[in-house]
C-alpha cells in the first residue's frame, strides 16, 4: 500500500460512443478502476459517456464540485474526429500539468508502443482535483497506472494542502 492520504477518492470516466451505446463492453474503464483500487483509492465508476464534449465537461465539473481527488478518463484522446476528451478537459482545467501527459506518452513509446505519442491527452488541476486523460486501450491504461501510481499519493497530498517533503 502507498502513502495515499486516507479517504482518497477517484472517479473513472470512459469516453466511447460505442460503449455508451452498448455496442460493446467497456474494457479499459474496469481495468483502470481496479488499478486505482489497488493503489488504495475509493473508486467511483467507470461512468461510460459518449464522445461528446459537453457531456464529458459536465461529468468532470461535477467531480470537481464533489472534490473527488483524482479523475482519470480513458478514451477519446486520439486523432479521430470524434475524439474530444482533451477539449472537454481543457474547458474544466484551471492549471495544466503537461509533464504528466508527456510522461504517459514517453512511457508508452519507450516500452514498445510507438503510437502512444499520438495521444492528445492532457492533465492538470481544477480546484483540488487532478484530471488526467488516458488512452482508451487496456494496455494504455496499464502503462498509465505504472506512471501515475508513484505520483498520486504526493499529488493528492499537495492538492489537499500538504507541504513538500523535506
Amino acid at each position: 500500500m502507498s502513502d495515499l492520504p486516507a479517504g482518497a477518492r477517484a472517479l473513472v470516466v470512459t469516453a466511447s460512443n460505442r460503449a455508451a451505446a452498448g455496442v460493446y463492453e467497456d474494457r479499459s474503464g474496469p481495468v483502470l478502476a481496479a488499478g486505482l483500487v489497488g493503489l488504495g483509492f475509493d473508486v467511483e465508476g467507470p461512468k461510460v459517456r459518449p464522445d461528446d464534449a459537453d457531456e464529458l465537461e459536465d461529468v468532470l465539473r461535477a467531480a470537481v464540485d464533489a472534490q473527488i481527488d483524482v479523475v482519470l478518463t480513458t478514451g477519446g484522446t486520439g486523432l479521430s474526429p470524434t475524439d474530444v476528451t482533451p477539449e472537454a478537459t481543457r474547458r474544466v482545467l484551471e492549471r495544466e500539468a503537461p509533464g504528466i501527459a508527456e510522461a504517459l506518452r514517453r512511457y508508452g513509446a519507450e516500452n514498445g508502443v510507438p503510437t502512444s505519442v499520438l495521444s492528445r491527452g492532457v492533465a492538470g488541476t481544477a480546484g483540488r482535483t487532478l484530471i488526467v486523460n488516458l488512452p482508451g486501450s487496456t494496455g494504455g491504461v496499464k502503462d498509465a497506472l505504472a506512471v501515475l501510481g508513484p505520483l498520486l499519493p504526493h499529488v493528492v497530498s499537495q492538492l489537499r494542502g500538504g507541504d513538500h517533503p523535506g
